[in-house]
Parts: structure tokens; C-alpha cells; sequence
């Protein structure tokens, strides 16, 4: 029966297979994850450094026109995308590890595509991040940031926080395919961290960038993500570029880069 029902039903077949290979690499992080969730409560830091002493100290200044809402409410979409941005970036020097210690060899042998692999480890990421998403909520409630908690936007917010973590993540995957040390990954990252949140809309609007920043911050994916976020998430914030476009774009990014780590997956081996 169980046969009869596959060949009727092919397409839908695979696609449950490829769901199940790709949940069965977001439960393995998880299980890591139990045994070590100190990690989780150790990034809870970096958003309240932020938000509690850089955001208070910058409101209070006034010295940044954020138009119709305060600087604490401006910032706080950007702040949650810098979380995420900094867990995902760094999230494949396991990768690394995985081949020194061989775990990777049996990982690739295995006969699921190497695309869901990819994908995978993107959600996996995702997950991590989705932690963020309840400790920048709750402080921004404690510290008054005028927040949507309606139901449909909520939703969006987990969505480009998903999307968002997963371009990173694969990004960090494509650089680890290519570097192969633990050394050189966490310079890379560590170069590539700091231009990525500061060349885009995370902190200060994008008018008062320089035209050249400005042109950069439009080729930056994070910008994207902080737009969408800051109409789902704040009463009053609109998204500039439009919502669709922010998804479109990251979608786009998303799978440019689902294809190329996929042909440089298996070179980390070597």
C-alpha cells in the first residue's frame, strides 16, 4: 500500500523525505544545544549592552532624528538583526571542528543531497536565533518600547528572523568552505560582522548616511531585514522599501547562496 502510495504520489514523497533529512539536522543542533544551553543565556548580554546602555545613553542625548518615535524604539528591530546577525555569521566554525574530528566525513557520505544539508544547517541557525527574539521582546516591554503584539506581525517578525539567521548562516558556511581553519574563519567573521551592522539601518536612518554608504547599505542584506522588522515589530514605523520587497530580496539572497555553498560543501574535506 505503503508503494502504491509513493508512486501515486511522487513529488509529495520527496519533498516529506527532504523535510525529514532537514529536521533531522535541525534536531541534531538541538540535542547539542541540550547539553549545552549555556550559550543561549550568554547572548542574552549583547542585546542588553545595547539596548539598555548604548540605546538609554543615545535617547537621552537626542543627538539622532528618528522622526515620529524615540531612538529606543528605533533601534530596537536593528538590535534584534545584530543578535542574529552575530550568532548566525559565527554559527558554521563547528563546521570546522565537525571535519578535524571526522564527524563531517560520516555527515557527507550519507545520500541526502548536499543542498539539504545546506538548509539544514540554515534552520538550525534559525533556531538559535528565534531565542533572541523572546529576550529583545521582553526588554524592550521592561525598558516601555511602544511594541505590536498582534498576531500576523508577531509571525512576520519570526519569519525574516528565520530568513535573515539562514542568509548569514549560509554565508558563514560558504566562508568556512573556503578558509577550512578556525583561526582564519574567526578573523573573517570578525571583518565582516562589524561593516555589515554598521553599513546598514540598524542604528541611525539611512538619510544621514553618506550617498556612498548609502548605496552600500542597499547592497546589504541586513538593511532589508531591519526595515521589515521595524514596521512588525514598533507601533508607528513603517517599512521604507515596502514589505514584500524586503522578503523578495532576501529570498533571492538566500537561495543565491544555498547554491553556491552547495558546490563548495563538499570541498571542505580537502
Amino acid at each position: 500500500m505503503s508503494n502504491k502510495s509513493d508512486a501515486q504520489f511522487p513529488i509529495w514523497t520527496k519533498a516529506y523525505s527532504v523535510f525529514e533529512q532537514i529536521m533531522a539536522i535541525v534536531g541534531t543542533d538541538f540535542r547539542k544545544l541540550r547539553h549545552d544551553p549555556y550559550e543561549l543565556f550568554a547572548r542574552m548580554v549583547q542585546p542588553i549592552v545595547w539596548l539598555v546602555i548604548f540605546g538609554e545613553s543615545i535617547s537621552r542625548a537626542k543627538v539622532m532624528d528618528t522622526g515620529s518615535v524615540p531612538y529606543l524604539d528605533f533601534i530596537a528591530p536593528g538590535i534584534l538583526a545584530q543578535s542574529m546577525l552575530f550568532i548566525s555569521i559565527f554559527y558554521s566554525i563547528a563546521l570546522i571542528w565537525e571535519r578535524d574530528m571526522g564527524v563531517l566525513h560520516k555527515i557527507l557520505v550519507t545520500p541526502a543531497p548536499r543542498s539539504v544539508l545546506v538548509i539544514g544547517r540554515a534552520l538550525a541557525a534559525s533556531m538559535r536565533c528565534l531565542f533572541q527574539v523572546g529576550v529583545v521582546y521582553l526588554l524592550s516591554y521592561l525598558l516601555g518600547i511602544h511594541l505590536r503584539f498582534e498576531l500576523i506581525p508577531f509571525l512576520g517578525v519570526i519569519l525574516i528572523v528565520i530568513l535573515g539567521s539562514s542568509i548569514f548562516s549560509t554565508l558563514s558556511l560558504v566562508i568556512a568552505s573556503l578558509v577550512k581553519k578556525r583561526e582564519r574563519f574567526m578573523g573573517i567573521g570578525q571583518v565582516l560582522t562589524m561593516p555589515l551592522f554598521f553599513a546598514s539601518n540598524a542604528l541611525y536612518p539611512l538619510e544621514i548616511m553618506p550617498m556612498w554608504i548609502q548605496y552600500i547599505s542597499k547592497l546589504n542584506p541586513l538593511t532589508y531585514q531591519v526595515d521589515a522588522l521595524r514596521e512588525m515589530m514598533i507601533i508607528g514605523e513603517s517599512s521604507r522599501f515596502g514589505i514584500g520587497t524586503d522578503f523578495l530580496i532576501c529570498i533571492c539572497i538566500f537561495f543565491l547562496l544555498v547554491i553556491i555553498a552547495t558546490k563548495l560543501y563538499p570541498k571542505i574535506l580537502y
